[in-house]
């Protein structure tokens, strides 16, 4: 029998410890201070309780409150057992199923007699509290599965029996205890005790219903939400963000603004009113010029295609169930009116650009003096979302991407991704965004050879390398895992205002796709080669990234894209003829303006075109009209400034032009 074991830690020190040792040992023997502030440990990767102990030599890099996102992962798991034990405790023959963390907290699942509403929070809340300063060890044991079977059938939890007799007969199952008197079974890991909690570092936010293992036709249950933290400091800033974040909603200033709407007639898909419409218009003429200038061309490819070409391409396998796809209607033979054709041919609404624009791309011989070739469309997608994942304008069934395809030599890649780096590096700091790249590499379930993954992987890491930015200083990363079925991507995660951050960009490395459709160009040798295709989007899709733009804005857009920039109110009538010229000299500056003659006082007219986020308000009257001046009220600024006309014009031109187009 082994009667001590080798512990290798990060620095490569060694520390031999006897068997039956714990991570809680390891931290004593290296110091008091470094006994006190672990709560966890790393073993050979694996993240484990304190208190449990090695079980060989190992890898071993002990966790503290310092490593946040091990941290908070421990911390979160362990609020949603708490929040279990405190349920059960209140309300005795509730049962209980699941309780995973969260990105911001946690949940948990119950079937209870009656659901709970939002009144019974603060009720859970204390008895939460009283349970985190009792400080109850939090115990692991492992048990056999049938004895953890009829354990759970004796105490009338039905849900966990039923998922525990459908684990494998020979899988180690594992219970944690609350003291003496309250377990759930659980994987873990889990922090020491529950006074390793802070007791102000969490909050009960709402209940919604739930289906047992999400299936509709399973009990319903009824699911209790949380968010967790290290601290009362981190949780007061996050409720802060949730106040700045409902302040900021699409949805809510979308409708305020009167830039769009949804209905159940179309689930999913955007009802673009004038307003919002003007947006979107100028979103599409930036990106036109930019796209341009960068030597792409733009095409347009149909909607629907025969379902062949998406079998053919991999993507009726893989995403069937997201597509919409309708049988082919052919004219019947006797009739001439239409019918389903007897072969039942399928067409499918594209869900992506890809395929169609290959095709293109393979119409007539290509030479490698022709690479790289960029084509780009504003191209118009339909994703079959379920309902319940569907969220105003950010997740929707119809939505158009900036979408381009650069078909390309292997000689060429490295230096067309380090020109897309450049190029989205100019328009997200266009609009403001500070961002991070990450690379997603390759999945488990996955097309392609071993070696093309190596190529398109390195080939990505190098052009970031390239653009100098493959830094921890600026966020780079890479995701294993995280990559599309048939290529590697870059991700561009952008941080709004508020510090939440968004996938948008991407550029994905892809070999897959050319072979599978056989795209080929010929080379300098005279020979059939295949290209490499880059799949590419900077905004993503319009929709969201206005929805994007409209949180990160707070509604307040810049001049040059905001929908009214500049609304001329008078004060009097006697200046109608006045505000009327001007309205015409800004309209003919290309200023996008709108005109208030209405009988209010100039008080309401203001607070009225705040609401509405006009970046200018020009107030004239009788003074205006006389001496050919205006009075204007810029949002956010006190006061009002005096310029004549010209000057008023000269300002409002500059601020209306887009960044790309100013000297």
């Amino acid at each position: 029998m082994v009667d001590t074991y080798s512990l290798t830690l990060p620095d490569g020190s060694v520390r031999e410890l006897p068997a039956g040792s714990t991570p809680a040992d390891l931290a004593a023997s290296i110091g008091p201070g470094l006994a006190k502030a672990t709560i966890a440990a790393r073993v050979n990767g694996e993240l484990r309780d304190v208190m449990r102990p090695f079980d060989g030599d190992a890898q071993v890099a002990l966790v503290t409150t310092r490593d946040e996102a091990d941290a908070l992962e421990l911390a979160r798991h362990d609020y949603a057992h708490v929040l279990a034990e405190a349920v059960q405790s209140l309300y005795p023959g509730t049962q209980i199923t699941f309780g995973p963390s969260t990105d911001d907290g946690f949940y948990y699942d119950f079937a209870a007699a009656q659901p709970f509403t939002e009144d019974d929070l603060p009720k859970i809340e204390e008895a939460m509290r009283a349970i985190i300063k009792a400080d109850k060890p939090l115990r692991r044991e492992v048990i056999a599965r049938d004895d953890l079977i009829a354990k759970w059938s004796a105490a009338g939890e039905s849900f966990k029996a039923e998922w525990a007799a459908e684990l494998p007969a020979g899988e180690e199952l594992t219970v944690y205890w609350s003291g003496s008197d309250w377990m759930d079974m659980c994987r873990g890991p889990h922090l020491a005790s529950t006074g390793k909690l802070d007791p102000q570092a969490f909050k009960l936010m709402r209940v919604s219903g739930a289906y047992w293992r999400g299936d509709q036709n399973n009990a319903q249950l009824t699911r209790v939400y949380g968010t967790g933290w290290l601290n009362k400091k981190q949780l007061d800033a996050h409720l802060t963000r949730l106040e700045e974040a409902a302040k900021r909603d699409h949805r809510k200033l979308g409708q305020e603004m009167d830039l769009f709407h949804l209905q159940e007639e179309a689930h999913g898909s955007v009802f673009w009113h004038p307003k919002g419409y003007v947006i979107y218009r100028a979103l599409e003429d930036y990106m036109r010029r930019a796209i341009d200038d960068a030597g792409y061309r733009e095409i347009k490819t149909p909607q629907v295609m025969d379902a062949r070409q998406w079998e053919q391409s991999g993507h009726w396998g893989k995403y069937r169930e997201n597509m919409f796809a309708v049988p082919d209607i052919v004219p019947d033979v006797e009739s001439g009116a239409p019918k389903v054709a007897d072969d039942a041919d399928w067409m499918a609404i594209k869900p992506m650009n890809c395929p169609a624009h290959v095709l293109v791309f393979k119409q007539g011989i290509k030479s490698y003096r022709e690479l790289p070739m960029r084509l780009y469309e504003n191209g118009c997608c339909h994703r079959n979302e379920a309902h319940g994942a569907l969220h105003g304008i950010m997740r929707v069934r119809q939505f158009t991407q900036d979408d381009a395809h650069i078909f390309c030599r292997e000689d060429q890649i490295v230096a067309e991704v380090e020109a897309f780096c450049a190029l989205a590096d100019r328009i997200y700091r266009d609009f403001g965004f500070k961002y991070a790249i990450k690379l997603a590499l390759r999945p488990e379930k996955r097309f392609g050879s071993d070696e093309d993954w190596d190529k398109a992987e390195k080939e990505l890491r190098d052009a970031v390398v390239r653009a100098g930015l493959a830094t921890p200083e600026l966020g780079w990363e890479e995701l294993p895992g995280e990559g599309a079925f048939y290529a590697p991507k870059l991700e561009w995660h952008l941080t709004d205002a508020i510090g939440r951050t968004w996938q948008v960009g991407t550029i994905q490395s892809d070999r897959v796709l050319p072979e599978r459709l056989d795209a080929s160009y010929v080379g300098e040798d005279g020979a059939k080669h295949r290209p490499v295709m880059l799949h590419r989007a900077i905004f993503g899709a319009y929709e969201r990234f206005i929805g994007i733009l409209i949180e990160e804005y707070a509604g307040r857009f810049p001049t040059w894209l905001t929908p009214v920039q500049a609304v001329v109110a008078t004060i009097v009538s006697d200046a109608d003829d006045y505000a009327n010229a001007v309205t015409e000299k800004l309209a003919a500056a290309g200023i996008r303006v709108e005109s208030d003659l209405r009988n209010e006082k100039i008080n309401y007219k203001v607070r009225e075109h705040s609401l509405q986020k006009v970046p200018h308000l020009l107030v004239v009257g009788k003074r205006e009209a006389e001496e050919g001046k205006v009075a204007i009220r810029t949002l956010g600024s006190e006061g009002q400034r005096i310029m004549t006309l010209e000057e008023a014009i000269a300002m409002l031109k500059e601020e209306a032009t887009p960044p790309d187009l100013r000297g």
